[in-house]
């Protein structure tokens, strides 16, 4: 009977952390974009990266007067992350010039470390140069620190970000929900252009 008790105690046990991991994971991940159509999904793309440069602009001020003095700026407003040991990160973003959207791209990066659960930041690049962007547009996928160098916007001890340290042609900011982050490297970060997925050509049945 003692036997049977603590087994049926550890059953217990089992049954309540695989419970508690569960509700963990659906707080912590989001849901899965899958069901939405292409328009709908670039629709919620814009939105949020209007909110991304809406919020960077709460945490750094000057960041606005470089963005509106950049060639083009590359914003992917969700980057999600998770699992333990090695993580993936994938995003999807959109990029801008002269306030325009011109294209619509996808960003994959590996992180180390243990991260419990899925983990949500904004990744945002800034193309200074119009050579830096043309050679964006020109690539046929882009990764940071390979295809141009990016200098990590960083804040100072005064919480400001000091622009004139970045003299990189490409500058990288990325956020959280706390703001951004500090002492981090975009080094390795790769990007490539999203491309439509072409419905499958219906086929005749009748000739076979």
């Amino acid at each position: 009977m003692k036997f049977k008790a603590n087994m049926l105690s550890r059953t217990c046990v089992a049954v309540a952390i695989a419970a508690a991991g569960l509700a963990l994971t659906a707080c912590t991940t989001t849901v899965p974009q899958s069901q939405q159509s292409s328009a709908e999904k670039r629709a919620d793309t814009d939105q949020r990266a209007d909110a991304a440069l809406k919020r960077l602009y709460e945490v750094a001020p000057s960041a606005r007067e470089l963005v509106s003095q950049s060639k083009g700026v590359l914003i992917f407003p969700r980057v999600l992350g998770g699992g333990f040991i090695v993580g993936a990160e994938h995003g999807e973003g959109v990029l801008r010039v002269g306030g325009k959207n011109q294209g619509y791209f996808t960003t994959t990066s590996g992180s180390i470390g243990l991260q419990a659960g899925a983990q949500s930041k904004a990744i945002i690049f800034v193309f200074k140069t119009q050579e830096a962007l043309d050679k964006f547009l020109a690539s046929n996928g882009w990764t940071a620190g390979v295809d141009a160098t990016v200098a990590v916007a960083n804040l100072s001890a005064t919480g400001a970000v000091d622009l004139n340290t970045l003299n990189e042609p490409v500058v990288g900011f990325v956020m959280t929900n706390a703001g951004l982050m500090a002492g981090v490297s975009l080094e390795g970060t790769k990007v490539e252009r999203l491309q439509e997925r072409k419905p499958a050509p219906i086929t005749d049945s009748t000739n076979h």
